[in-house]
């Protein structure tokens, strides 16, 4: 599959019709080995190609993305098509209603939705190997997990099915599998792309993100969707390479992809400097209790309920919130905006964008708690999760290494989307 860029002009030229492209996606992810698909919306696919062939016949445009296929992740409505989060709870879901305001967006670009993609189960885990309909496997090695909870986004896109793909991050789950699977993967702040008609996991976190093969293609996604994608700015930011032991990767080739990351950066022009990151592990410990007290008001009736619906793992997850005292979660949210506040003053005063590792291993075999006696799920979230307690946006870019892929978070501090997509477009091609 061509980057989103390379695919809208040869859609734009006449090169490739919607028709034709929606056909081949279809047919992609029909052979797909992966399991990133859980529903093909194929016949409507077609239908709304076939429509958006006629106007680029007759030379007019529906959207910027006109004739693009995408994929939504199960966790969002799209009309038609039931909402099912990876759960046997949901396995007689009744179809949605109407869409979600991003499938909405998407379509008014010019988009062409063709499938529903699997989720981690309700998204409660960074590893995506956890749902109703298996385990989401990784293009690279199938035998390993693609990340979560964003797990068939990033492996449609890895596996070439797809140009664009909509995830959500709560604490890892667009930046944790677009790392693990070799893809970009923005994640916003909060709100800055609507997330009505998208199942919750927590609501103080929860962002609708977008995954795509490299960060020109998330630029122009974003651009699509009514914000600047990419701006140079006048003067390179200031980087910080976060240098506290919290940072440290477990597998060392994670480690030389952020010093190949910020070697490419300086050699940009930009000024690149260590920067600690005082308090990290106090604030970043506040999040599972954060997330946990949310998921369980969700899932409360029905845990207590049709507990054995649930898949092990994602029970076991729950049920320590059954019975936690409510101070546990107030305390939380306080020591978060506490810790936050002074963390970010800290950065601001420094750096303008924070450089530092997506994961602390590559991907994992399917179904291991640990790997080389390091445990799996943490791994998979601590780098990730303080960027949703401290509501910054982010750019997660592969670095090429050899062997399984390995990513990179650039981390607006003081900066915008626009500001970080320009400079995450810059390193990638400084990387090549």
């Amino acid at each position: 599959m061509l980057p989103l860029p390379d695919l809208l002009r040869a859609l734009d030229s006449g090169e490739l019709s919607p028709s034709e492209h929606v056909d081949d996606v279809l047919s992609r992810l029909g052979s797909d080995t992966t399991n990133c698909v859980v529903a093909l919306d194929a016949d409507r696919a077609r239908e709304r190609a076939a429509e958006l062939t006629a106007l680029s016949a007759a030379g007019r445009r529906l959207g910027p993305l006109h004739g693009v296929a995408v994929g939504i992740k199960d966790l969002v409505d799209v009309t038609g098509l039931p909402t099912r989060c990876g759960s046997r709870l949901l396995a007689d879901a009744a179809p949605a209603t109407a869409d979600a305001p991003v499938v909405t967006m998407l379509r008014a670009a010019g988009a062409v939705v063709v499938a529903k993609l699997h989720t981690h189960e309700f998204a409660y885990g960074p590893t995506g190997d956890v749902a109703a309909t298996g385990a989401a496997r990784n293009p690279h090695d199938p035998a390993r997990i693609t990340g979560g909870s964003s797990s068939g986004s990033a492996a449609a896109v890895a596996a070439g099915h797809l140009a664009l793909a909509v995830g959500t991050d709560t604490g890892a789950s667009v930046r944790t599998p677009a790392a693990l699977c070799g893809v970009a993967g923005l994640k916003p702040r909060r709100g800055a792309i609507p997330g009505e008609r998208v199942f919750p996991l927590a609501e103080s976190f929860d962002t609708v993100g977008l995954l795509a093969a490299d960060a020109a293609s998330l630029a122009v996604a974003r651009t699509a969707l009514g914000e600047p994608g990419a701006s140079a700015a006048a003067v390179l930011p200031r980087i910080g390479v976060a240098d506290d032991d919290w940072w440290r990767p477990h597998d060392p080739v994670i480690a030389d992809a952020v010093r190949a990351a910020a070697d490419a950066l300086t050699a940009l022009g930009a000024p690149v400097a260590a920067q600690d990151t005082p308090g990290v592990a106090e604030l970043a410990a506040t999040y599972p209790v954060i997330t946990g007290a949310e998921a369980y008001a969700t899932h409360r009736r029905w845990f207590a309920e049709r507990r054995d619906e649930y898949q092990p793992a994602t029970a076991a997850r729950l049920a320590p919130h059954a019975e936690a005292p409510a101070h546990l979660y107030v305390d939380a949210r306080r020591e978060r905006r506490r810790v936050g506040r002074a963390l970010l003053d800290r950065l601001g005063a420094s750096c303008d964008v924070l450089l530092c590792p997506t994961t602390r291993l590559r991907a994992t075999p399917i179904g291991a708690t640990e790997h080389d006696g390091v445990p799996v799920l943490p791994s998979m979230l601590q780098l990730t999760s303080p960027f949703n307690l401290l509501d910054r946006p982010v750019v997660a870019l592969p670095v090429p290494v050899p062997g399984l892929p390995a990513g990179v978070q650039l981390v607006g501090v003081t900066v915008g989307e626009d500001v970080l997509l320009g400079l995450a477009r810059a390193l990638e091609r400084a990387l090549r």
